[in-house]
């Protein structure tokens, strides 16, 4: 089985301990994705829907250099760095997935960063 690894000139460059996304067996996992700027590599956004939607545009950015979209996600983890965000990356999720969302997990953010309030991880068809 073959493995791709995947990166977007349009994104920050990723840590040297993991790639944006891998392609292998049909699927591709996209690593936990934050809602930095690709121009500047700061965190977008105070509010949890502004730095949902940055997130997202992120993970959306990966899909297309992986030759798929968001309109494939099969899975997702959302990491939290608070619960009480949940209604609020529910709110700007819909926007992004209106009818038949991926499938769905959530947690908390294990380590703190200032001003980081999400990390999306996604997997979606190739």
């Amino acid at each position: 089985m073959s493995r791709t690894i995947v990166s977007s000139p349009s994104l920050p460059k990723p840590s040297p301990y993991f790639s944006h996304a891998v392609k292998s067996a049909g699927l591709v996992f996209v690593s936990g994705t934050a809602p930095y700027s690709p121009e500047t590599g700061k965190i977008v956004g105070e509010t949890i829907g502004e730095q949902t939607a940055q997130a997202l545009r992120n993970i959306s950015a990966i899909l297309v250099a992986a030759g798929t979209s968001l309109e494939r996600a099969v899975s997702a983890t959302v990491i939290l760095a608070e619960e009480d965000d949940f209604a609020g990356m529910n709110e700007e999720w819909l926007k992004w997935f209106p009818a038949d969302p991926p499938a769905r997990q959530g947690a908390k953010l294990p380590v703190r960063v200032p001003g980081l309030k999400i990390s999306i991880a996604m997997i979606a068809e190739a």
